[in-house]
Formats: structure tokens, C-alpha cells, sequence
């Protein structure tokens, strides 16, 4: 019936398309009163039909399920996510707070904003009659009018069948050849450790920063972060990722740096969170893509190398003080963390006091304050060898109202593995409700990378016989090892007093200890508190051991509640 009714509509245009123009006598024709009904009218109704469904994407044929959003506005014009662009374009998405983007794929920066149409390329203003930029329910929403020709895309809509196919027409680099977030107002400024052993703190809440901006333009506290975790660390005992991330998934942090001010060893520990870490990458494996594309974006990537000088003005072997250029090729270990802020492929190698093979950089963020390098900033020779060895992204944050509660018995977090000698297994945690809840979400960390998982809940639990009753609430893949959140599509209630068991599945290829665990491994860990959680593990989910009793330990997995209200 549809499809009839299109066709219709077609040949009343195109009929009165038809009589208007031999109809007319001289010049050029004018459209119908006729003629521009029948439009409004097929527009409409193609509008009210696309609206009776989601519109399919698909790229070159193939759907994604749903999973990237587009919809057809009142110009007839495709509205295309900005995830889509990030995600399958390859676009870096910028939003500022006047409601400017800018978006950058390969050589080209386009500029927009949101509710007015037009933009400019490389700062070359574009007019086009396409629909201007807009946001639902705080997604942004982009016209492929105008924009998909400069991605190298094109596109056709099936108004009958409701979907968009997007094919590439020319295949094209999405990174290009240099990038620095100074650039795009996506920096914090430089700092000093000064004396202590902090610069993985500095590391850590430097990337971190630049994953909120340039919306949010604030500084954490390096102290706060140092002496509030759960490790067994003061200022200069040293850190590293690790302990950033068990310290921020726990919700002990971060807190603002003005609040918690650097170097006076003092510190509030009733200070409460004011961002809650949701995910976190970690890249084990050199892959300077990769890295890119993880600064291209989501900011700053956290990362290590082997720096001889222990401070400004020290002179080393392999490092250019008047080019601001590093280079290290032997065989010691990281000692230094740092954060990559973006990258220059030509940057000559003869920057560097010691010639490495190839041309090509890593722009890095120090902690040395502004007299080091160029204003605080250096480069890294992509040959260095040290460098990306692996590098942490933190990739998700959430204001500190994203959940009302927190269940966890890991506050170290990922010490160490456990497993059963194969690449799957099951770990669960138990905990008891304070109030009426709903869990909106479970945390965990995949060990390495292309992990499946399935989450699954247990009711009114009481021994491990009832955790063969759980109930699949999502399951999915993980591309990177790290830690992530999971969020639950239908919350399930949790009564006042109710125990109640969360599990996860995990496949991770190629491991024979997929489980992460805390336990005391050392003298930085042995505040671990073995006595807060029920956790179990098994393989085939039947047969349940205890880790509290049988490894001393605790699994990581942390629940996520919302209070219900008395009438929900």
C-alpha cells in the first residue's frame, strides 16, 4: 500500500511538473500552486514514514543494526550521528562552548555551528541550502548534504525500504599528517612535580583532561589523587596507570586541584568525586595508528619512556635541549610518564641529538613546568623505544550524579589474573542492597584485548546454587583490554535488604588468566582489605570456589544503582 501511495504522489508531480512548463510562454517556469502541494505533500509523507521506523544505516551494503543513528528532517535532508562520524569517518569531533564545531579528517577542518546552515573548510567559507546542525536528546546530528562529498562519501536513500547506504568514493587517510591538541584548545596548562615522584599522577589527570575538553577546562589535583588512593604510596614513592585507574573507578576521585593544592603534603580526604571514570583503554602494543586516532579523538594519551635527565637543565645523551627533540634507543626501562598531545610525521630527524632512522614525532606534555623543552613541551622520535610500549586512553567520563550508588571490594583494582588455564571463565560478586535500588550498570576490567562478555544478575541470593539462576542482562566485545562500564538497558529492581549476585562471562583469546583481581602482591599493596567482598569464579559457570577463601583475593566487579522511588 505504501508503495502505491509513493508512486501516486511521483505522477501527480510529475504531471503538473509536466503541464507547467509546456504551459509556459516565455522565460523560465514558475512552479504551481499545484505543483507546490503535491511537494509538501510527498515530502510529509515521506517524513511520516520514515518516522514509523528508525532509519537503517548501512556502509556499502552491510546494516549496523541500529547501532548509529540518522533521521530524515523537514527538508528531506539525512541527519547523520556524530558517532557515526567519529567512529566510521574517522572524524575528530570538537565541540566548543558557543556551540562552534570543528571537525577534522585528514588535511581538511570544517567549521559549524549548531543551528545555522553553511561552514567552512580550512577557514574558505562553503554556502549550501542544507539543513543546519542540531542536537537530540544531546546527540549532534549533521547534514550529509554538503558534508559527505568532503569524507570522499556518497550515498542513496531508500525512501521505500528506510534506509541510507553509504559508500566511500575514494579511499583516504582519516589522520592527518600533524596534530596537536594546543591547536584545538584541548591542553590544561603546564605543571611542576617539582621534587616528588608524581609525574604519573600529572600523566594520568593530563590526559584525563583533555578528554573533557574543551567544554570543560579544569584541573585535578595531582595530590588528591597521590594520597587518596588505596595503595601504600606518599609523594614520592612513585606510581603508575594502575593505580590512576582504581583510584578514579572507585569514585575516591578526581577532585579540583584548587580544592586539593599541590606539593604541601597536605591533604581533604572528605572530599568527594566530581567526574566518575566509566572507561578507560589500555593499548598494550606499539601501533602509532592507533594512537593517533586515540588523540585524534578523545584527547591526550598517557604513556612511558626512559628519560636519562631527572630534571630541566640536566644534560643527557639523547636528548636536543635547543630543538626540544628526545630520542632513546638502548635497552633500559620506562622511568618517566608523560602524556602525547599530538604528533608531526615530518619532523626532521636531525632535531635530534641522536639520529634515529626515520623522520616523525610524538608532541609530549612534561611535568617539569614551563622551563623545560618548548614552554613545557617536547618531542619524542617515533623510533624511540620505549614509547607506546603501552599507553592508556580514558575514554569515557560521567558527571558524579551518573548512579546514586556504588557496590565494589577491589578499591586497588587490577593487581593481578587468575584463570583456570583457559581463555573463558565466570566471576561473580555479591552484595546486599541498602535500600529499594535498581542496577543500571556493572564495572569490570578486560585483561586483554577482543574480550566477549556476558553480564548477567542473580536475585534473592543465598548460596552458590543460586547462581545457576542469573539472568542475561548484555553482552558484547570489547576491542582493547581496560576497564568498562556496562550499562543495563532495563534496570532490574533491587529490594530493600535483597543479596543479590552479579556475573560476568569473559572469553579473552590467547589467555590462560582472564579474571582481574586485587590482592597483596607487594609492599604497595598489602593495604589490600580481603575481608569486604563474597567473590567467586568458575569455569563452566557450575562449580563456584570462593577467592576470599581459596586464592585471597577479590574479583573485580563493581555494581551501579539508582534509588527507586517509594511510588516507582
Amino acid at each position: 500500500m505504501k508503495k502505491l501511495i509513493f508512486i501516486i504522489v511521483l505522477l501527480v508531480i510529475a504531471a503538473l511538473g509536466f503541464y507547467k512548463v509546456s504551459d509556459k510562454k516565455e522565460g523560465e517556469p514558475k512552479r504551481t500552486a499545484e505543483y507546490d502541494t503535491a511537494v509538501e505533500q510527498y515530502k510529509k509523507l515521506v517524513i511520516d514514514h520514515s518516522h514509523e521506523k528508525e532509519l537503517d544505516v548501512r556502509l556499502q551494503g552491510k546494516s549496523f543494526g541500529g547501532y548509529y543513528k540518522a533521521y530524515l528532517d523537514d527538508n528531506l535532508t539525512v541527519m547523520i550521528s556524530e558517532d557515526f562520524l567519529e567512529d566510521v569517518v574517522g572524524c575528530s569531533v570538537v565541540r566548543y562552548k558557543d556551540e562552534k564545531i570543528r571537525i577534522d579528517r585528514g588535511e581538511n577542518t570544517i567549521m559549524m555551528k549548531l543551528g545555522e546552515p553553511g561552514f567552512t573548510i580550512n577557514g574558505d567559507s562553503i554556502e549550501t541550502a542544507s539543513s543546519p546542525l542540531m542536537t537530540i536528546d544531546g546527540k549532534m546530528f549533521f547534514p550529509t548534504e554538503g558534508l559527505f562529498p568532503l569524507f570522499d562519501l556518497e550515498y542513496q536513500y531508500d525512501y521505500i525500504e528506510n534506509y541510507i547506504d553509504i559508500k566511500q568514493t575514494r579511499k583516504t587517510s582519516a589522520l592527518p599528517a600533524k596534530y596537536d591538541l594546543r591547536d584545538v584548545g584541548r591542553v590544561t596548562p603546564i605543571r611542576d612535580q617539582g621534587r616528588f615522584g608524581t609525574c604519573w599522577a600529572f600523566a594520568s589527570l593530563g590526559a584525563l583532561e583533555t578528554t573533557l575538553m574543551p567544554v570543560e577546562q579544569n584541573s585535578y589535583s595531582t595530590e588528591h589523587m597521590t594520597l587518596n588512593n588505596s595503595y601504600n604510596l606518599d609523594l614520592s614513592t612513585g606510581g603508575e596507570h594502575t593505580v590512576s585507574i582504581a583510584y578514579l573507578a572507585a569514585w575516591q576521585g578526581p577532585v579540583y586541584e584548587k580544592d586539593d593544592v599541590y606539593g604541601d603534603g597536605v591533604t581533604d580526604k572528605t572530599l568527594k568525586a566530581v567526574k566518575h571514570l566509566e572507561e578507560a583503554i589500555v593499548v598494550k602494543d606499539r601501533n602509532d595508528n592507533t594512537i593517533k586516532t586515540a588523540i585524534f579523538r578523545y584527547g591526550g594519551v598517557e604513556t612511558s619512556l626512559f628519560l636519562q635527565m631527572e630534571y630541566t637543565g640536566e644534560s643527557s645523551d639523547y636528548y636536543n635541549e635547543e630543538t626540544a627533540a628526545y630520542y632513546y634507543d638502548e635497552e633500559k626501562s620506562p622511568n618517566h610518564d608523560i602524556v602525547i598531545v599530538g604528533w608531526d610525521d615530518n619532523y626532521s630527524k636531525s632535531n635530534f641529538k641522536k639520529i634515529p632512522e626515520h623522520d616523525g614525532a610524538y608532541i609530549c606534555k612534561n611535568s617539569w613546568g614551563t622551563e623545560f623543552g618548548d614552554d613545557g613541551y617536547f618531542y619524542v622520535s617515533y623510533d624511540d623505544v620505549n614509547i607506546c610500549s603501552q599507553s592508556i586512553v580514558y575514554t569515557r567520563l560521567a558527571d558524579a550524579d551518573n548512579f546514586d550508588n556504588i557496590y565494589q571490594s577491589d578499591l586497588l583494582g587490577w593487581v593481578g589474573q587468575i584463570g583456570f588455564g583457559s581463555d573463558n571463565g565466570y566471576f561473580a560478586n555479591c552484595y546486599t542492597a541498602k535500600k529499594k535500588e535498581k542496577l543500571c550498570a556493572v564495572s569490570f576490567y578486560a585483561t586483554d584485548d577482543n574480550t566477549e562478555f556476558s553480564v548477567y544478575v542473580v536475585h534473592n541470593f543465598d548460596d552458590t546454587d543460586d547462581l545457576n539462576n542469573k539472568v542475561l542482562l548484555s553482552s558484547g566485545e570489547t576491542r582493547y583490554s581496560g576497564y568498562y562500564t556496562v550499562r543495563v538497558d532495563d534496570p532490574e529492581i533491587l529490594e530493600k535488604g535483597e543479596k543479590y549476585a552479579v556475573i560476568v562471562y569473559v572469553k579473552t583469546p590467547g589467555s590462560t588468566k582472564p579474571i582481574a583481581i586485587e590482592y597483596r602482591a607487594d609492599k604497595r599493596t598489602e593495604m589490600a582489605d580481603i575481608t569486604d567482598g563474597e567473590g567467586y569464579i568458575s569455569l563452566y559457570g557450575e562449580v563456584w570456589h570462593n577467592v576470599e577463601q581459596t586464592q585471597r583475593c577479590n574479583v573485580c566487579l563493581k555494581a551501579f544503582t539508582d534509588d527507586v522511588e517509594e511510588d516507582e
